[in-house]
């Protein structure tokens, strides 16, 4: 075992700006703004403030598959939030979303707008709203709601947990790692075990709790995230494969990964979407292309 191991907790915790790791400049204790800045505001129905991070890739997915199924109600403007900067602590987005998290809905379609926050909270807004990709059986709901909310709750172990740990602290601790490690194989084996019996995971439709998994563990099996897929041997998990290809295949989701996407090839970020054409026209090279 290797690592730390003559650390005594004080006992009183104080905070140390130099032991974040790779998010020390965005990281704080204390909640609420650090400065004044008002949110823009464009012309559709909704205003999205995200960042193409695996939370934000959940709402754009889901608007896309709307706007898919022609919900004109669905358009949206998507602003980017760079986290990095701190965009996340103006006074306008904490006004939105007080947890200072991507992404934040602002739903201007009423006479009085509805803010909207947590991802999770954001897809079952929209499948409410526009009465899609949530089943209406009870039984299929609950599988449904049971699946979204397990991916809200395990999520932070893959994240914030192994990701941190595996590429983004200062130091690499043997039992972090392998701590971490082993719950994400296990959430891993759970959907793999899952989508062994059903094509999805509420059973033989798309829904809700699909856009919200995906871009975690889906992303995960595809080698997308934190360079980990040899590490975790992902391509063990055949079911998962399966599912997580099945859905990348989808034009929407492909559409939605695109969005307020900051990183990757530049064809593939479209850093703001105002306009369906914008996928088109704004992408990343065509702007760096133009100036």
């Amino acid at each position: 075992m290797t690592g730390s191991s003559d650390y005594t907790p004080p006992k009183i915790w104080t905070w140390n700006k130099a032991n974040g790791g790779a998010f020390a400049n965005i990281n704080r204790p204390i909640a609420g703004p650090t400065h004044d800045k008002e949110l823009p505001v464009g012309r559709h129905p909704l205003q999205l403030y995200s960042l193409g991070t695996p939370n934000g890739v959940k709402v754009t997915i889901m608007l896309e598959e709307l706007l898919a199924l022609g919900h004109k109600g669905a358009e949206y403007d998507a602003w980017l939030i760079e986290i990095g900067k701190g965009d996340q602590f103006g006074s306008g987005f904490v006004a939105v979303n007080p947890n200072s998290k991507i992404p934040a809905l602002l739903d201007r379609s009423g006479s009085q707008p509805i803010r909207v926050f947590e991802s999770g909270s954001i897809l079952f807004y929209l499948a409410e709203k526009f009465g899609e990709f949530l089943p209406k059986d009870a039984a299929t709901r609950a599988e449904c709601m049971s699946w979204l909310f397990w991916q809200m709750g395990s999520a932070p172990y893959l994240g914030g947990g192994f990701g941190h740990f595996y590429a983004y602290a200062p130091t690499k601790i043997e039992y972090a790692i392998d701590r971490f490690a082993m719950e994400v194989k296990r959430q891993l084996d759970v959907l793999d075990r899952r989508l062994g019996e059903v094509e999805y995971l509420a059973g033989s439709d798309y829904t809700i709790a699909d856009m919200a998994v995906w871009p975690w563990y889906g992303g995960l099996a595809r080698g997308w995230q934190y360079g980990a897929a040899e590490f975790l041997q992902v391509e063990d998990y055949k079911n998962v494969q399966r599912w997580a290809e099945t859905i990348f295949q989808r034009p929407a989701v492909q559409r939605g990964r695109m969005v307020n996407r900051t990183s990757g090839e530049p064809s593939s970020q479209l850093r703001e979407r105002h306009d369906a054409s914008d996928f088109e026209t704004r992408t990343q090279d065509k702007l760096e292309a133009a100036s």
